[in-house]
């Protein structure tokens, strides 16, 4: 069985060695790597080319954030760069996870969260399918309304070092998103149920705040999945996220 391959970047001693030493209880993850900065954990990644990069978001150098941005700057010239970004972020801090999320990672975990879930996170961001921990959505999910209903840039950058870190908005739409939207718009019930996947909600209790069957929540899901290209729920949050579908 082929393994992920992972290179970690978490600057805290313990807690590298602990998750390095707990992932190695997962049979089909491998940590090839690990950095305790960002430029250093940077270097490392271009030159192993792993297929999950999990990046702490507070770095002693250069943060996750601008980890991410440099990555993602790196594989638009290099297409080929095949690495996928898991980032991690606190419970308490609205701002991190504001700038973790515009930074434009692949997924978004908390630290707290539990091996397994986590490795759960590893494995479908390495299959293409954004992983977004239901906490950090409704976080953004805030943000995205605070800002529709007073729509002006928000600085939500926790160490604007540089001036392209300095004001970041998440308004931005992918062209491909866009072009999506376009094509296949939602209805107004599924811009409800939407919004409800994004806040973490199953499909029991939308049913219940909608007051529908679960069979017709079932059905509205399926359709919101097959107009945004998404492999389930979460990638289907994490579109509706960067689109700006939410409300």
């Amino acid at each position: 069985m082929s393994k992920i391959s992972v290179v970690l970047i978490e600057d805290h001693d313990l807690s590298r060695i602990g998750l390095c030493a707990a992932l190695k209880q997962f049979e089909d993850v491998e940590v090839i790597d690990n950095a305790a900065n960002g430029n250093e954990g940077l270097q490392k990644i271009k030159t192993h080319q792993p297929d999950v990069a999990l990046v702490d978001i507070g770095l002693p150098d250069i943060d996750g954030i601008e980890v991410t941005q440099k990555l993602k700057e790196y594989q638009a010239n290099n297409p080929d760069f095949p690495t996928k970004i898991l980032m991690l972020t606190m419970h308490d801090s609205e701002d991190s996870v504001m700038a973790a999320f515009a930074a434009g990672a692949d997924s978004y975990s908390l630290k707290d969260v539990s091996m397994d879930n986590l490795v759960q996170a590893i494995r479908n961001t390495h299959e293409g399918n954004a992983w977004i921990d239901p906490a950090i959505a409704r976080i953004v999910l805030k943000q995205a309304q605070s800002i529709k209903a007073n729509p002006k840039p928000v600085d939500i950058s926790p160490s604007p070092t540089t001036e392209e870190n300095q004001t970041q908005a998440i308004t931005a739409v992918a062209e491909e998103y866009q072009q999506l939207i376009e094509t296949y718009p939602l209805t107004d019930r599924e811009l409800e149920v939407l919004e409800l996947i994004v806040a973490g909600c199953s499909n029991a209790e939308i049913s219940e705040k909608l007051y529908i069957t679960v069979g017709t929540v079932k059905t509205h899901v399926c359709h919101i999945l097959n107009k945004l290209c998404a492999d389930d729920r979460t990638q289907a949050a994490v579109r509706a996220l960067r689109a700006g579908l939410v409300k």
